[in-house]
């Protein structure tokens, strides 16, 4: 296993540079879907390592509940620095599954809450509220999917820039905004190295919304007025897991971006480009990942098998 069970830990750097260059240089469905999969990847092998370096550290501990050959030399020469990184790994791993329970805890809730409100109204698709807070947010649920909007919002906001709003939700709810966005949460919450790509992909997220909201629409300028005018006043949303209208921003980013032409569609960008290298090089770190991790589970399970009697 040897150093191999570590670089999962510190992998996600790779694809720190495709997070920055894929916001200016790749469409924005592209981007979403491959910032989200190399987080999510990258996010399971290094929870998978984190659990591998814990049973060592906790083979070392008195009074456990392993096999004593768990803590024999062999199985921890397998580990560089058991001493360390072994019992390490114990707390780690624990505030890893406490801060992704929680998020799901609270992305759960917040759902509940928001689904027991619109209890009362019509069951239309778009829910308005009569809130004296300005704000807006596509609403997934089991059977019906329903936009949240106040009337708060609707009154700053022209006829044009509420078909604006309308079509911009209605875009998080047909392509699932709220997986993208919850996946990159929990995955942030693994390894703290992927939150530059959480933070990409929940600008890249309302970035796709906002391009086929324009297309909907037939009006970019329209779509960055509303956005603009949301932005002065809107509150956001309940939990980062759930698509908004004005955020997350930056919007003035989003706003000129709309101003200018809209994003060529390409599935992979050249190799030959920045943009290109950047995004081979966080692939082959989401690879190299995978196959570190898929060796040292494979390595310590082996290990353990010869080392438990039978």
């Amino acid at each position: 296993m040897g150093v191999f069970v570590f670089l999962p830990l510190v992998l996600p750097l790779t694809a720190w540079p495709i997070a920055r260059l894929a916001e200016q240089r790749l469409h924005p469905r592209t981007a979403t879907r491959l910032l989200a999969g190399v987080a999510v990847v990258m996010a399971v092998c290094s929870t998978v390592c984190l659990g591998l370096l814990m049973v060592v550290g906790t083979a070392q501990l008195p009074g456990n509940p392993l096999p004593d050959a768990w803590s024999d030399p062999e199985v921890r020469e397998a580990v560089p620095h058991d001493e360390v990184a072994g019992k390490l790994a114990i707390p780690a791993l624990l505030a890893v599954l406490l801060a992704c329970g929680r998020t799901l805890w609270r992305h759960g809730r917040v759902r509940r809450r928001a689904h027991r409100a619109l209890a009362g109204l019509p069951g239309t698709e778009v829910a308005v509220l009569p809130d004296e807070v300005p704000y807006a947010y596509a609403l997934p649920g089991r059977r019906r999917d329903r936009v949240v909007v106040t009337t708060a919002l609707l009154s700053c906001l022209e006829p044009a820039e509420r078909r604006a709003l309308f079509a911009h939700e209605r875009a998080h709810l047909a392509a699932r905004h709220h997986r993208f966005l919850l996946a990159v949460q929990l995955a942030a919450r693994a390894n703290p190295f992927l939150r530059p790509l959480r933070t990409a992909v929940s600008y890249m997220a309302e970035r796709w919304a906002d391009e086929d909201a324009a297309q909907a629409v037939g009006s970019r300028r329209a779509v960055a007025c509303a956005i603009g005018k949301a932005a002065l006043v809107s509150r956001g949303t309940p939990v980062p897991t759930l698509a908004g209208f004005a955020a997350p921003g930056p919007v003035p980013r989003r706003v000129a971006a709309l101003l200018g032409p809209a994003p060529a569609m390409r599935s992979w960008p050249s190799v030959f480009t920045s943009v290109g290298l950047a995004a081979w090089g966080a692939a082959a770190g989401t690879a190299v990942s995978a196959l570190s991790s898929a060796n040292s589970a494979v390595t310590m399970v082996l290990i353990l098998h010869a080392a438990t009697p039978l």
